[in-house]
């Protein structure tokens, strides 16, 4: 499949500052396209920032993803610096694995926001996506919101994905008219920090998947650059998860 030529357009990507979502940056920048990163660390985007590179290609938000204003701010500040909003990738999010009621209230909040924030960040970008002629919204969720694990109880944060997974669908259809793909890629277990494990404890997991591997960032920037570049898919949840959903 030839690349798309993504020079000059404008990538916005949540969560940013490491893991999947500096991965699509860096991947992002590489191939020509203006690149908005958030997180709401600014020690953490900053340094990220000054890593990566290309400073005449990006420019940083920090916020939290699950307010409007931080949203908000990163489609402005794409308008200021590269004129256009082209691509937005729901990458943030969080999680945590526990048994049903071990999760407070308030944990429950929390993961629920994970679909505010993407709900709020696709209802600021179409706009200026539905100027341009059309766009692309990719949501990063997880094959666990498809197929549960016994090994990983985690009703609170897989709520909150399966409602991003629905959001995905309907808004493919809603928005077709627009020429906006909206599509979604469901990982597996991948190698991020988010696991706050060490490599050796992360290999060990690579048996519930049968490819017996956990997955790497590479994997996933492989799949959303795919849906970038893939002008007839929509609605799309894309399994990058070892064969998870095959069966086990």
């Amino acid at each position: 499949m030839v690349s798309q030529d993504i020079t000059n357009q404008t990538v916005l990507i949540t969560g940013a500052s490491s893991g999947i979502g500096l991965g699509l940056a860096k991947a992002f920048l590489e191939r020509g396209a203006n690149v908005v990163l958030n997180s709401r660390s600014e020690e953490k985007l900053s340094k990220a920032a000054q890593g990566l590179g290309h400073a005449d290609q990006l420019a940083s938000v920090v916020g939290y993803f699950k307010h409007k204003d931080t949203s908000q701010a990163m489609v402005e500040l794409a308008l200021k610096r590269f004129g256009r909003v082209d691509v937005l990738i729901n990458n943030a999010g969080s999680f945590d694995a526990k048994p049903l009621n071990d999760y407070e209230e308030a944990e429950l909040d929390g993961f629920l926001g994970n679909l505010r924030g993407t709900y709020l960040a696709t209802q600021a970008a179409v706009g200026q996506m539905k100027n341009n002629g059309g766009g692309s919204v990719i949501n990063i969720t997880t094959v666990l919101a498809q197929r549960g694990a016994k090994a990983i109880p985690s009703s609170a944060p897989i709520a909150s994905k399966g409602g991003i997974d629905s959001l995905t669908t309907n808004l493919a259809i809603e928005l077709a008219d627009d020429n906006i793909r909206v599509n979604a890629v469901a990982p597996g277990i991948i190698r991020t920090p988010l696991h706050g494990l060490s490599d050796e404890q992360m290999d060990t997991m690579g048996a519930l998947h049968p490819l017996g591997r956990i997955g790497e960032i590479k994997d996933i920037v492989d799949a959303v650059l795919y849906l970038v570049d893939a002008t007839f898919v929509t609605g799309v949840i894309l399994p990058v998860d070892g064969g998870v959903m095959a069966g086990v």
